[in-house]
């Protein structure tokens, strides 16, 4: 190297540019926990903007299913305006239907199953008051009930009903403050959302000056090229996702009704509702689904449950990566892969966001690799 002025110069900014980062590193790692609650305290005011944007991601899938349909071919200013206002209430609609739909069907069963339970204990109680001990004990787990000092068991909860009230009531108070909070926050996250869907384009428009301003041209093409292709598969996933929760109720439904199980509609809903959940919904569905049928049989409640064990292990294993890959473009055997390094990384949500994470980098290692193909044959 030519050591000049100007060489040496570059050098020299390059050189503390470097000790400065290391340095802010060493500072950062020595401060961790101060870094970790600034982290924090920034994610939480910027929380309403993210699950504002996550809300307007979602629904702009059918929105925009009802854009490209409604006015198309109109030429009114009036009727041009309304597309947007009109498909944003359609989506809003449609996914509020649907969740509607669900909760009334599960919620008043649930309840009247929880009333079937309670009176069932109840009765058993009562029989139990009339009962000699011989016929306890003839009872299955007869000998176990009449160990127990029942007695002495419920002077113990009504003790600790008394000592811990009032730990109860701020329990309970905290809880409800909380929810308030929730509720007030996604209330803000949801008109943040409205925002975003109604000045998508503009929004769009922006970004892209500000990137093509502030980045290298090199970098700003690349970057917006790979925003374009994370934003079609996130689409593409949310779409595809929701499409494998309607084939895996559909499949649920029509199997418990050829095994002859009670609640085949409520429970196949609620089993496709929380399948759009990770790795949590499908234990809502399975414990939910069980104590409904519980009530009517519990033989019929453990053939409930192995069979909806053997077809989630069908649908993750052979109907989600086929479905999900003809979505996102990405070949099943990756789809297994990002799934299960996406759970071990950050649980749920990794599971969540895995695969169009990994059909966006698969798209664009491809493409640098058919790039980097041609590179290399015209040297040649």
């Amino acid at each position: 190297m030519d050591f000049n002025p100007k060489n040496k110069k570059a050098l020299g900014k390059w050189l503390v540019s470097l000790v400065t980062v290391c340095i802010l590193i060493y500072l950062a790692v020595k401060n961790i926990s101060v870094v970790a609650s600034a982290l924090s305290w920034c994610l939480n005011l910027v929380m309403p903007i993210l699950t504002g944007a996550a809300i307007a991601i979602i629904l702009n899938v059918p929105m925009r299913f009802f854009e490209g349909h409604l006015f198309t071919k109109t030429k009114k200013p009036l009727l041009q305006k309304l597309r947007r206002p009109v498909s944003f209430l359609l989506a809003l609609i449609m996914i509020l239907g649907i969740l509607a739909g669900v909760i009334l069907l599960v919620i008043p069963e649930l309840v009247n199953a929880i009333g079937i339970v309670a009176d069932a204990v109840i009765d058993f109680a009562n029989k139990i008051k009339g009962m000699s001990r011989s016929d306890i004990a003839a009872l299955p787990f007869g000998d176990l009930l009449l160990k127990v000092n029942w007695n002495k068991l419920l002077s113990t909860a009504e003790t600790w009903l008394k000592s811990e009230g009032g730990a109860i009531v701020s329990t309970a108070f905290v809880t409800l403050t909380s929810l308030i909070g929730g509720i007030l926050d996604f209330f803000i996250a949801f008109v943040f959302a409205i925002y975003f869907l109604f000045g998508k384009d503009k929004l769009r428009r922006q970004a892209r000056r500000l990137i093509t301003a502030w980045l290298p041209k090199k970098f700003s093409v690349w970057f917006i090229h790979a925003v374009s292709v994370a934003n079609v598969n996130f689409r593409n996933f949310i779409s595809g996702q929701s499409l494998e929760a309607v084939i895996l109720g559909v499949l649920c439904i029509i199997g418990m009704w050829i095994l002859g199980l009670p609640y085949a509609p409520m429970v196949g809903a609620l089993v496709g509702v929380t399948a759009l959940i990770p790795v949590v919904g499908a234990f809502v569905g399975a414990i939910v689904g069980a104590f409904m049928v519980l009530t009517v049989s519990p033989i019929k409640a453990v053939i409930f449950l192995v069979f909806l064990i053997i077809l989630q292990q069908i649908e993750a294993n052979l109907i989600y990566p086929r479905v999900m890959g003809s979505r996102v473009n990405l070949p099943a055997m990756w789809i297994l892969a990002a799934i299960t390094i996406g759970g071990g990384i950050y649980g749920a949500v990794g599971m969540l966001l895995s695969v169009p994470i990994a059909s966006t980098l698969y798209i664009l290692l491809k493409e640098a690799t058919i790039k980097r193909e041609a590179a290399l044959n015209n040297k040649k």
